[in-house]
């Protein structure tokens, strides 16, 4: 995100440009998709949840003081937008879906490969589920994404010290449920 001017987008997006709202989109789309993916039970609400997102935030532009990052703001939209959701652990991607969604031949070894990382990211989906949704959103958010500790306190208007508190409490706990599907 060095290259992104936050700053120039935000005013051009407040005079009418189009075409930097678009720009805005294209560098934050990754995180909105992946945040609600990773929180959301249902797949077929991801795009739409997504588009509620950048509906607020183009509708919220003009009322950003700019005091926190704007990826700081986005998050703390998609975490509206996910809780408003009542969101809920998605669903583990069944081998047919794989298939139907493009999955290529391999060569054997890389097939086997691509089974265990498959039967792996189920597992810790799975796993995930059974977490509640601030502590999916925490861990999906900093671990999967790279959001730091500070800009998810500020995003989800909570003190530094907790959010450090719930993300160690959400990782021992997916550790423990992760363990407990070994034994």
């Amino acid at each position: 995100m060095s290259d992104f001017d936050e700053a120039g987008v935000v005013r051009r997006c407040r005079e009418g440009d189009e075409q930097a709202f678009g720009e805005l989109v294209d560098q934050f789309k990754h995180l909105v998709y992946g945040l609600i993916g990773r929180t959301v039970l249902d797949h077929s609400r991801v795009d739409d949840l997504a588009q509620e997102v950048f509906v607020r935030v183009y509708r919220g532009l003009p009322h950003f003081r700019g005091e926190s990052r704007l990826s700081t703001w986005i998050y703390r939209i998609t975490s509206n937008v996910c809780r408003q959701e009542g969101a809920q652990p998605r669903p583990a991607l069944s081998l047919d879906e794989a298939a139907e969604r493009g999955a290529r031949r391999a060569e054997p070894a890389v097939a086997e490969r691509a089974f265990s990382d498959l039967e792996m990211r189920e597992r810790l989906e799975k796993a995930l589920s059974r977490l509640p949704v601030t502590a999916r959103f925490l861990i999906a958010g900093h671990y999967l994404h790279g959001v730091r500790y500070e800009d998810l306190a500020e995003a989800l208007n909570m003190p530094l010290g907790t959010v450090k508190t719930q993300l160690y409490r959400a990782k021992r706990r997916l550790r423990e449920v992760l363990e407990g599907e070994l034994t």
